[in-house]
């Protein structure tokens, strides 16, 4: 007999805005049923998978599990209006995240130099200087913050905006429509709009980019997105907006919560984080560590294009599976001391970055942004502590705390 509740739990965004909650379903689920049918009311159902070594299995297999024709979870009203909004598209945006070969081969190839390690060490000054200067204002606050508001939330979205070359005269825009973007049933992020109207506006904002960089290009990756052909062709208007959205959304709101909720794993750890102070090498393991701690992203779905056999279960083809990510990196089997922060964690196989073919495309970029805030932040801060109650956002898809007030003193 299925467990409705166990299934509505994992549908359910306030279990993720509850992190004890989340543990313990997924612990659960891992140590029970790995691999578990979910049938949640109001939604299609799909198949639970929280193991590490069967999401890198799925993942690997990109030919036998893909992307389409359901990426995320939505329940079935929202598919509806989705078909509704968007004329019987059963997405709101197609970016290389929800594409299969080979249209995700030669999209993904209009980026792919970009977020090399070769190129994005051409950006690494510029990126201290924002790194820098965020601090500089949390510095300026005086003795007190919400980090993730006035600090974490501003960070990444700076440097999107560097490499896509947009001016600093957009920026609180863009944040307000990402958090919308990202609200998931979180009513406090959502502010009366909801994941369709942010879309929209998100659409409509890089619209009048790409226009404007067909008529003037320049060398930002703005001009080479609005540029691009596929297959001879310019690519659509579809999916124009659609990569600008992914990059401006998935690039920033990943990185805000990985830097706040590491930010609270260091001060949850005094010891680690005098570890690092003591020795500034180890930042970048840091850095991987506080990816597989936060999980940012909650989940991606696979398709089955044929039947499969997992841990015993059959899975059928046409069958959804969802990966639950922050369930994979607290595996008891592929980390020791999965539910402790450890800063120089070595190995750190996570997926926190997805796995196979559809691996962040920023994966780099976004370690060298969280490298240098980290190094910026801990050689200029002595003592960090909370000065409130942390809060997560009630999200399913994408997401970290909301609210992270802290108390700082700087180094002299």
């Amino acid at each position: 007999m299925q467990d409705t509740n166990l299934d509505q739990a994992i549908v359910d965004d306030k279990t993720y805005g509850a992190l004890d909650r989340q543990h313990v379903l997924f612990s659960t689920l891992r140590k029970e049923d790995p691999v578990h049918w979910t049938e949640p009311p109001g939604f299609r159902p799909f198949w639970t998978v929280s193991k590490h070594q069967d999401v890198i299995e799925i993942e690997r297999q990109n030919e036998r599990f893909i992307n389409a024709p359901r990426t995320k979870l939505l329940s079935i009203d929202f598919e509806t209006k989705v078909r509704e909004a968007m004329a019987g598209r059963p997405m709101l945006v197609r970016a290389i995240n929800h594409m299969d070969n080979p249209d995700h081969a030669k999209y993904k190839k209009i980026t792919h130099a970009w977020f090399q390690p070769r190129e994005v060490r051409h950006l690494e000054d510029r990126i201290a200087l924002i790194a820098r200067a965020s601090v500089d204002q949390m510095l300026d606050k005086g003795t007190e913050c919400d980090f993730y508001k006035d600090v974490a939330g501003w960070y990444p979205l700076k440097v999107i905006m560097l490499i896509l070359g947009i001016p600093d005269e957009h920026g609180q825009r863009l944040l307000d429509i990402t958090r919308a973007y990202f609200g998931g049933g979180d009513a406090e992020m959502q502010r009366g709009n909801d994941l369709i109207d942010a879309t929209f506006a998100y659409v409509n904002f890089f619209k009048e980019v790409a226009r404007e960089r067909r008529q003037n290009p320049t060398d930002d990756l703005a001009s080479i997105i609005a540029t691009a052909e596929v297959d001879g062709k310019p690519i659509g208007e579809f999916e124009t907006s659609s990569y600008y959205v992914a990059l401006a959304s998935a690039g920033h709101d990943t990185t805000s919560a990985t830097l706040s909720g590491g930010l609270l794993a260091l001060i949850e750890n005094p010891g680690e984080m005098r570890k690092l102070k003591e020795n500034p090498d180890l930042i970048p393991a840091a850095v991987e560590e506080m990816v597989r701690w936060v999980s940012p992203v909650k989940h991606f779905f696979r398709t089955a294009t044929e039947p499969y056999t997992l841990r015993g279960k059959t899975i059928k083809q046409g069958d959804n599976l969802l990966m639950a990510y922050p369930s994979a990196n607290r595996d008891e089997d592929a980390f020791e001391r999965p539910f402790a922060f450890i800063a120089d964690r070595t190995p750190n196989r996570h997926v926190g970055f997805g796995f196979g073919i559809h691996a962040c495309l920023g994966m780099y970029l976004a370690k060298v942004e969280m490298i240098a805030f980290m190094r910026e932040l801990l050689s200029r801060v002595d003592g960090i502590e909370l000065a409130g109650e942390p809060a997560w956002t009630e999200t399913t898809f994408v997401g970290g705390l909301k609210r992270l007030p802290i108390r700082f003193s700087r180094l002299h």
